[in-house]
């Protein structure tokens, strides 16, 4: 028997053009099942089959786990306190194994192993297969639809199959079986069955590729796409940047008389795409971005990540786009906030912070609203330019004497330790009062503190946007932050009801 379960694996391993040792281990897989079902409860079976004479043992065997973890699967665990007392020196997570009666092959279920056998054998020559496709380093999976799985598209490729997700493709896109589909491979995920390749045709890498196989240029190095944001199906904009001056990186993309980009809009259902040059200045990238629209003046503040775009009152909606589309985009491409107002938003924003500058200096540096308003029409905004500007350029004022430019440096710098102090102090309070949150870093609990968050119940009365704004974390961090700022309010009330 044993001589016959050689030969039969040798037959299959080269029917199948898979490894002996999958075989085996089929095999292996398939004497384990049988044998499980002679046990009542969940037990663990392991059978070690020799590749050379074909004997087998079995056993069964238990998981070393943490004393204070607790059983969680009684017939598979054992305590690491129970399992010292027969390896001493075994650790958690390695196993106790009894040698138990081997389940003659003759008895097993001839069914039930053969479709043991045959799983593994499908499953490895899945892997073999989607090994090889992956080894040619494709970034697009080109295939034709072979059936639709709950509102996903099964795209098969020679004999890989991909998925498409509904999420994932194109709005008003209908495939039928049959279609041919070009789509970019996202990411391979082994736990879906038969189709383990996750596509995309909406995802901005996917138009990276199609404009990368259209433009030669791109694949010699000499163009770049260095951004790309996609509304998909109706608009879209890349960042092109040319590394040969030679090379016109707009035109180039574009191609003799359109015919590279409109291949690429053919491709993805006459999604419209913005060619937008790159540049190493923000605010200029800026500006390319929100093309067509014709910006009057951009202000940057590095601080925020954002820039106020100021345009006229005929490039207002032009900028905007329908529904907020350009801006948004133009906004994803650069990786920069944008505001856009128009002349008279912009007017009075600015007004707003002359007011707060010179209110500030006027507290701060105790200087009258004239000399207030020469220091900020000077460029001054803040106490650090007063305090740290060099002496040269503020000496350049007119009105102003050395003695006069000492005065003022001095008092913005006794201004700034004065504030750091009161911040720190702040900062020390807020950390006190929150000291039972979790989650909580020293950065923000500076931000709570600027703004103005000094208690328990000041955080519990946040909504979650408010909180991701101030500090910056992710909704689901600042939603269990709140929750848990909450609690001693439910416990106050629980309180209340027993008394």
């Amino acid at each position: 028997m044993n001589r016959e379960m050689l030969m039969l694996v040798d037959a299959i391993s080269r029917e199948k053009n898979v490894e002996r040792d999958v075989v085996f281990g089929a095999v292996e897989s398939a004497l384990a099942q049988a044998t499980k079902k002679l046990y009542a409860g969940d037990v663990d079976i392991r059978v070690a089959l020799n590749r050379d004479t074909g004997v087998y043992e079995t056993f069964r065997r238990w998981h070393v786990v943490p004393d204070e973890a607790g059983l969680q699967l009684p017939d598979q665990e054992i305590l690491l306190f129970e399992a010292k007392e027969q390896i001493p020196d075994i650790e958690v997570d390695e196993y106790i194994e009894e040698t138990i009666e081997s389940l003659p092959i003759g008895r097993i279920g001839a069914m039930a192993a053969k479709q043991v056998i045959l799983q593994k054998i499908r499953d490895a020559e899945r892997e073999m297969l989607l090994n090889d496709f992956m080894s040619r380093g494709d970034k697009v999976f080109v295939g034709t639809v072979k059936r639709m799985d709950k509102g996903d598209l099964i795209v098969e490729s020679g004999r890989v199959e991909g998925r498409l997700r509904r999420g994932e493709m194109i709005p008003k896109e209908n495939f039928r079986t049959g279609d041919r589909v070009r789509a970019m491979i996202m990411e391979v995920d082994l736990t879906l069955r038969g189709a383990p390749i996750v596509l995309s045709r909406s995802a901005p890498a996917f138009m990276i590729e199609l404009f990368r196989n259209e433009v030669p240029e791109i694949e010699q190095g000499l163009l770049e796409i260095k951004s790309c944001a996609r509304d998909a199906g109706s608009r879209a904009k890349i960042a092109v940047l040319s590394h040969d001056k030679r090379v016109d990186p707009i035109g180039t993309c574009v191609g003799v008389r359109g015919t590279r980009v409109n291949a690429v809009t053919n491709e993805l259902a006459g999604e419209r795409v913005d060619i937008v040059l790159w540049s190493e200045d923000p605010a200029q990238f800026v500006i390319g971005a929100l093309a067509p629209a014709n910006v009057s003046s951009i202000v940057v503040d590095e601080e925020r990540h954002a820039m106020d775009v100021v345009v006229d009152e005929e490039n207002l909606a032009i900028a905007i786009g329908r529904g907020g589309q350009n801006v948004r985009l133009a906004a994803e491409l650069t990786g920069w906030k944008i505001n856009i107002l128009d002349a008279a938003e912009s007017a009075q924003k600015q007004a707003v912070e002359v007011d707060a500058s010179r209110a500030l200096f006027m507290e701060k540096l105790d200087v009258d609203e004239e000399i207030a308003d020469l220091l900020i029409a000077e460029g001054f905004a803040s106490l650090e330019q007063v305090a740290y500007v060099p002496l040269e350029e503020m000496l350049e004022i007119e009105s102003f004497d050395e003695d006069t430019v000492n005065e003022l440096r001095n008092r913005a710098k006794d201004a700034l330790l004065n504030m750091e102090i009161a911040n720190e102090e702040s900062v020390n309070s807020v950390a006190l009062a929150l000291s039972d949150l979790e989650g909580l870093s020293a950065d923000h609990l500076a931000k709570l503190a600027a703004g103005g968050i000094h208690t328990l119940d000041d955080l519990a009365d946040l909504a979650v946007d408010e909180l991701t704004e101030l500090t910056g974390q992710s909704e689901d961090e600042a939603k269990a932050l709140i929750m848990k700022a909450r609690e001693h309010w439910f416990a106050n009330d629980v309180s209340s009801q027993e008394s």
